[in-house]
């Protein structure tokens, strides 16, 4: 299973912690996950995630659902960097 981390910059760190959306959207691809901030900077936020289906995961994430739940958390989409575990 593919382990990921997304790294990106939030508007509201509280807001973005408190959400639902991930997983409104992560649970029923299975995806599980876990939520980090920069000590020094709560803009910077970071979700490591086990990811059963990269194609489905992939698929959301180029999706209206998927943009709109990165709009409502406060992400700035610009600064959305995706990592794969190597």
């Amino acid at each position: 299973m593919p382990t990921l981390i997304g790294y990106h910059e939030v508007d509201d760190s509280e807001h973005w912690l408190a959400s639902p959306k991930r997983e409104e959207i992560f649970g029923p691809l299975g995806i599980t996950h876990r939520t980090f901030l920069d000590p020094e900077n709560p803009h910077r936020a970071a979700v490591l995630a086990e990811v059963p289906d990269m194609a489905a995961f992939q698929a959301m994430m180029e999706s209206q659902e998927g943009a709109e739940a990165m709009r409502y958390d406060g992400v700035r989409a610009g600064t959305f960097v995706l990592l794969l575990e190597a």
